[in-house]
């Protein structure tokens, strides 16, 4: 019997991944949704089934302990496995190294960076038979270094790093990698981070949907790195051509601004 190919993605619960699982869905992917929070799984689930799509298998499920088993064994109790990977999942801290919970910071590199490198490695073989690919959630942050947010800023520039590494690898295989690399989204991530006021210029903010739309695109196209809008663009050009120290002292004005507002 044929294996059904099948799109996965994690962090579907919430903002961007509820955003990537409609446009996957609008393009005709079958999808595997993937998050700790069932209700709201089921609630998209039900939704992308009434545009008359096939409704996505929902698997409930922590990341941080060992997530490629727990994805395989549902999707073969479906008689499916994975075609395109979406690592979506993932949440950020703001604050100070030394004063945020050591422990915290650990999960976040835990799901952030572990758990990704695991569910990019683990279906090589099957991303490769179905001719698919593997679509990382990065941040612009990656670009920079991020005093006022350093182990969150960090995760993402080895997110970035290592999905452009894996685009060259694993062309040799028939497998697209991109890293979408978004600005400020509107979304839960930053009430999961602890920011209470934005201090995004709008010129940066981009919406989850667009977000979505973009990066669906330049995967689809075959892109290495997706940056969703001209501003982000140019900012993440900007950090490979400017000195450190004045990427420093930027970054940790702006969370500076952030916390005394967030004071106020």
């Amino acid at each position: 019997m044929a294996v059904r190919p099948i799109t996965v993605i994690t962090g579907a619960s919430a903002g961007l991944g509820v955003e990537l699982a409609r446009v996957f869905a609008r393009n005709g992917h079958e999808l595997a949704l993937v998050a700790r929070r069932e209700e709201r799984l089921n609630a998209l689930a039900d939704e992308i089934a009434s545009t008359g799509k096939m409704r996505p298998i929902v698997i409930v499920a922590e990341l941080g302990d060992d997530p490629a088993r727990k994805i395989r064994e549902a999707l073969a109790a479906q008689g499916a496995e994975p075609q395109f990977i979406v690592n979506n999942a993932g949440f950020g801290l703001v604050g100070e190294a030394a004063q945020l919970d050591v422990n915290e910071q650990l999960e976040m590199i835990d799901l952030n960076v572990r758990s990704l490198t695991e569910l990019s490695l683990a279906f090589v073989d099957s991303l490769s038979r179905h001719k698919g690919g593997l679509l990382n959630v990065g941040s612009v942050a990656g670009f920079l270094p991020g005093p006022g947010m350093a182990t969150y800023y960090a995760t993402k520039a080895y997110v970035l790093s290592f999905s452009e590494a894996l685009h060259s690898e694993f062309k040799k295989h028939g497998i697209r990698v991109c890293v979408l690399c978004p600005g400020p989204v509107p979304t839960e991530f930053a009430a999961r981070a602890g920011i209470k006021t934005s201090m995004a210029p709008p010129l940066l903010s981009r919406s989850a949907a667009y977000v979505a739309e973009q990066g669906y695109r330049g995967f689809m196209q075959g892109h290495r790195v997706v940056i969703p809008g001209m501003p982000n663009r140019l900012a993440a050009i900007l950090a490979r051509v400017a000195p450190r120290r004045f990427l420093l002292a930027a970054v940790d004005a702006r969370q500076t601004r952030r916390r005394s507002a967030q004071r106020k």
